[in-house]
């Protein structure tokens, strides 16, 4: 099985054509008002600085999409050719109108010819193609301009933008997605017009890669062409939970050979989100494009049991806390540090109050720790376990509270084994270990491989241990080298989220060779954990990124939110710019803030208004107010 890229179409857009042999292309969109032209050139010039290769410009009126030609105009006079990008929401004509100026227009199928009302309607056959012929007599203007001018369209569905249509036939899933935007490439490819873009985005990483996945086969079953895919996770967020949470999306789209143009989504600065973007851009070449055909190639699956369209958790035997129904667990690796002190573990999120001779464990408190050949010098707290190398625990006094790791040669049924729980090292490129583990009930797995291919290698292990009806929890542990904090949180939810996400996997493990950097390890497999959905730590923001429809500081905003909610576990709360990111964007929000006015927020819970025009001074202590009328509040 040889992993390569997904050949897709070429897309001409300006001087940087897009798919086919081209380069993944870095995008990102501007954040102040379109209106603003000097700020927006500013703005764009730092961008393309940054490692941006196109921008992309919000046009919601017809006054914006004219000054686009200013934009362009200043940009072009002072050398920058960057090509430029229309966002569209609600607004044909503001979208014919760009197209006549611009590279490329974006629309978004959900609301680019239907008006969204959260109703659920019954549709005949001939209703409901009384309903596309009204979508074809909306949208064809723009296809006919967009031929004569050459100007390119990407059609952007959004999973909380879906129409009312769809939602009623489809629902709130990854198909309905796929339909939404089939709809429009329907009708292009009947005007015979094929500059086409696609994307799937959501700020659930899980249906974003469904979603994706699902386009790629119904554009092959339907015989339509295979055109560019523009990848993003919308709403990712800030910081590390916003890299982590575009990185399991985007990061394993990518390993799995699908993507043109990546647009990372953070509430940030926009030119802050092109390197981000390029890094796992970089490493997708380093995959792909920098391997021998030897080291790119894996044993094919013959049978792969693994839907990639719907989220099943793989069927193990309890071990220990490991498997079935527990949550996966957090393993921190101290095997190349030496501890002494208690104060140590308070890294891992173990606290020791030595004024109390006690210990203080917070939501992030990993459960266990490999110690290697050093073990812990003092007891450890309640919810924290040790493991250690096999030849060690055999000398230890204490082999009730700890526990083995054993090689896969070291494993036998004459070996010396703590009676419920064993951990057993395997190399996911070695298959046939699968068949030495079969016999045990009471082994973990912890998995790993040296494969540069690191996704589809694990993966691949995982495929066989199903066909083998092997029941094993397996805890998947990566190392990395040479490579800074952000690119071991990056890589780490690529290849750890990519398999959670598709239910492979009952733990985590990063490995670390310096006492410094256990906190941020830590945090960051909390963190996949977190984007994968599979054990919420924390708050979840969903928060856009900002463009220049934004109503007030989304940054500084969601700080502030962020301060008085950050202790409401399990709750995810929305935070967005103006209306057109609202109830549809966040949609798997359980509470929203959105900007709907000059110094107004309107509040939701869900997607169901709670109250309108609230001053933005109050809105946060009214957002509190309603979370705790609808019992989801703890005091901090």
């Amino acid at each position: 099985m040889d992993h390569k890229r997904r050949l897709t179409r070429e897309v001409k857009i300006g001087n940087a054509p897009l798919g086919g042999d081209q380069p993944i292309r870095i995008q990102s969109m501007t954040t102040v008002d379109t209106m603003d032209t000097e700020g927006s050139v500013k703005q764009t010039l730092k961008m393309v600085e940054s490692g941006c290769e196109y921008v992309r410009l919000t046009a919601p009126s017809i006054k914006e999409a004219q000054n686009l030609q200013s934009i362009q105009e200043q940009l072009r006079s002072q050398g920058c050719e960057v090509p430029l990008i229309a966002d569209i929401h609600f607004t044909p004509n503001a979208a014919e109108l760009a197209a006549r100026i611009v590279d490329k227009v974006r629309v978004n199928p959900g609301n680019y010819a239907d008006k969204k009302k959260f109703e659920e309607i019954e549709y005949t056959y001939e209703a409901y193609r009384a309903e596309l012929d009204r979508i074809g007599e909306k949208f064809s203007p723009l296809i006919e301009i967009c031929k004569t001018e050459g100007t390119a369209i990407r059609i952007g569905t959004n999973h909380g933008s879906l129409s009312d249509r769809i939602m009623s036939r489809y629902g709130d899933t990854p198909l309905g997605m796929v339909e939404s935007a089939l709809e429009f490439i329907r009708i292009c490819e009947e005007m015979n017009y094929f500059d086409i873009v696609i994307s799937m985005k959501s700020s659930n990483p899980q249906v974003m890669i469904q979603a994706y996945r699902l386009l790629v086969v119904k554009l092959d079953e339907e015989g339509l062409q295979s055109y560019p895919l523009h990848l993003g996770v919308t709403e990712a967020g800030e910081a590390e939970a916003g890299r982590i949470k575009s990185a399991l999306g985007i990061g394993t789209l990518l390993e799995e050979g699908l993507g043109d143009t990546v647009r990372v989504s953070l509430t940030e600065e926009p030119e802050v989100e092109a390197p981000v973007a390029k890094l796992l851009v970089d490493r997708r070449k380093t995959s792909f494009d920098g391997l021998t055909k030897e080291r790119r190639t894996l044993k094919e699956i013959e049978n792969n049991p693994v839907n990639p369209f719907e989220y099943t958790r793989r069927s193990t035997m309890e071990v220990g806390n490991f498997g079935n129904e527990n949550v996966p667990r957090v393993v921190a690796d101290f095997s190349s540090i030496e501890i002494f002190d208690k104060k140590d573990l308070k890294a891992i999120g173990h606290s020791y109050l030595s004024e109390l001779d006690k210990w203080g464990m917070n939501d992030m408190g990993a459960d266990y720790i490999y110690s290697g050949s050093k073990p812990i010098p003092f007891i450890l707290p309640n919810g924290l376990k040790e493991i250690m190398d096999y030849e060690i625990w055999k000398t230890v006094g204490d082999q009730e509270n700890t526990f083995p790791l054993l090689s896969i040669e070291e494993l036998s049924n004459e070996a010396q084994l703590h009676p419920v729980l064993n951990f057993v090292s395997a190399e996911a490129d070695n298959l046939d270990q699968v068949k030495k583990i079969d016999s045990f009930n009471n082994v973990v797995l912890i998995l790993e491989t040296k494969n540069e291919y690191a996704l589809a290698s694990l993966r691949r292990f995982f495929v066989e241990l199903i066909n083998h009806e092997v029941m094993t929890p397996v805890i998947v542990k990566r190392a990395y080298e040479n490579v800074n904090e952000e690119q071991v949180m990056l890589y780490g939810a690529t290849d750890i989220g990519g398999l959670l996400i598709d239910g492979l996997g009952d733990g985590a493990m990063i490995s670390t060779q310096d006492l410094n950097s256990l906190k941020f390890h830590n945090e960051t497999l909390f963190g996949i954990l977190q984007a994968a959905r599979t054990r919420i730590t924390k708050t979840e923001y969903i928060s856009c990124p900002s463009c220049g429809r934004t109503l007030f500081d989304l940054q500084e905003t969601t700080a502030m939110i962020r301060k008085r909610t950050e202790h409401l576990k399990g709750v995810k709360i929305g935070v967005m710019g103006c209306i057109v990111n609202g109830p549809g964007e966040m949609a798997d929000a359980d509470f929203g803030y959105v900007g709907s006015g000059n110094g107004k927020i309107t509040l939701y819970k869900g997607r169901e208004v709670m109250k309108r025009g609230v001053p933005a001074e109050h809105a946060l202590d009214e957002l509190i107010d309603i979370i705790k009328e609808n019992d989801r509040w703890v005091e901090p």
